[in-house]
């Protein structure tokens, strides 16, 4: 629900973990990239444990412990998630 004078913008993303499918028969769904962001209007470690949905839309268990400033710059990161969060994007000197 939108409230009248909120401005915030959400700067802060949980990790969530996307798990393998354990209901596909003969065909277990591996992710080359499980590491998700998720939105935290509450500290991540309130989120630990929950199911949630991940920027990107995808369904991940959010993990309280990781950070996505950390994780997100990985290479088992969602691109998706990177790229919508910005995370890796390094600023370089030009000098």
């Amino acid at each position: 629900m939108w409230v009248a004078g909120n401005t915030s913008l959400v700067d802060t993303y949980a990790v969530g973990f996307a798990r393998p499918d354990r209901w596909s028969r003969g065909r277990p769904a591996e992710h080359a990239c499980p590491w998700h962001a998720v939105e935290a209007h509450r500290p991540p470690g309130e989120l630990d444990g929950e199911v949630e949905l991940a920027v990107c839309g995808a369904i991940v268990q959010v993990w309280g412990s990781q950070k996505w400033e950390r994780v997100g710059s990985g290479r088992t990161a969602c691109a998706e998630c990177q790229r919508i969060t910005a995370v890796g994007e390094r600023l370089t000197s030009a000098r």
